[in-house]
């Protein structure tokens, strides 16, 4: 069986074209050497591009056979002699560079079909719908009564856009991906699966039975949005959910009616954020950490992986633990239980 390339080979370039893309320095090797691929460390071969950031990885850095290392200047002593420097403040931001360069395709979900623009016959598309020019559509995806999409976007496999959402230009929405209720930017990126604008969790609760509350809102993504596989994201119930610009959501994450975060937010896989709270910009979030309703994470703050937040933080705070507080804080009470415990158990 053939070995499957997902990926275009990348063009050969040369150091000096690659010191360009990723505003490294050149510091050792010929600016005509050429590179052919690139590679982690420890499979590296003659003509390949590597980067080192982190000292875990000592041993890989030694034993490389790269042509060239992406490296911080505090780490140039420890790449071998006979590789290549192109020295970054920041080696793995200048490697994100490098690759957006040599595989733009890898940027955004793959097609199943050939990419070029036009409708597949197998699509529907409602008559009342609103396409502009260069958009392309693959089988089996499904365009609602008065949708419109802007040029440039992609709608994958299997998709469903609801009636009346406004799709802006150039995005790509992955396969089996739905939207309803939702108006999106310009190159927002919806990989595989993600549920967008579908009922908020909204019930008026008594001993009579749970009333389901209409939930009239909708959601509101913002320019250069990115959201990972299967997250699902719910409208508003009496004003809008909102996803502010070039934020960043991982795969499997949750976001509850009413939920307004703000621009270049991270939030990683498997994050609850609980309906009505809000996050300011700048806000980074750990995997598998849940927001309670209601609450605010002001500009800048970061929460740790695992983490429970019951109440407030504020800007620029760095908190964790269940529930969540200062981690100067956790980590002396963690401390404090660790030394109870030893006691204890006599060790």
């Amino acid at each position: 069986m053939a070995d499957p390339v997902f990926f275009a080979p990348m063009p050969v370039l040369r150091l000096a074209d690659l010191a360009v893309v990723c505003g490294a320095e050149l510091q050792r090797g010929a600016a005509d050497l050429t590179i052919t691929c690139v590679a982690p460390l420890e499979d590296a071969r003659e003509g390949a591009l590597v980067f080192f950031d982190n000292t875990r990885y000592l041993e890989q850095l030694a034993a490389t056979r790269a042509t060239a290392c992406i490296v911080a200047p505090k780490h140039t002593g420890k790449v071998p002699e006979g590789v290549a420097l192109l020295v970054s403040k920041d080696p793995y931001r200048a490697w994100a560079k490098v690759l957006a360069r040599l595989y733009p395709q890898a940027m955004v979900p793959l097609p199943a079909f050939d990419d070029k623009a036009g409708i597949s016959p197998r699509a529907t598309v409602h008559p009342e719908a609103r396409l502009e020019e260069d958009v392309t559509i693959e089988p089996g995806a499904v365009i609602g009564a008065g949708a419109e999409i802007g040029s440039g976007t992609q709608i994958g496999p299997n998709a469903v856009i609801g009636q009346n959402v406004r799709i802006g230009r150039n995005c790509h929405i992955g396969a089996n991906a739905v939207v309803q209720h939702a108006l999106l930017g310009n190159r927002v990126i919806l990989h595989p699966g993600v549920a967008i604008g579908q009922d908020g969790f909204g019930y008026a609760m008594g001993l009579e039975g749970h009333l389901k509350v209409p939930q009239i809102g909708r959601v509101i993504i913002q320019d250069d949005v990115e959201i990972g596989a299967n997250t699902t994201i719910d409208r508003g119930a009496n004003r809008d959910t909102v996803v502010g610009e070039g934020t960043r959501i991982d795969n499997q994450v949750q976001v509850g009616h009413n939920v307004n975060i703000g621009r270049h937010c991270i939030i990683v896989s498997q994050v609850g954020l609980s309906g009505s709270s809000t996050l300011a910009d700048y806000v980074a979030i750990g995997g598998q950490s849940g927001v309670a309703g209601h609450v605010e994470i002001g500009m800048g703050a970061q929460i740790a992986a695992v983490s429970v937040v019951n109440d407030s933080v504020p800007a620029g705070g760095r908190y964790g633990g269940t529930p969540a507080k200062p981690v100067k804080q956790w980590f002396r009470e963690l401390t404090a239980l660790k030394k109870l415990a030893e006691r204890g158990s006599g060790t």
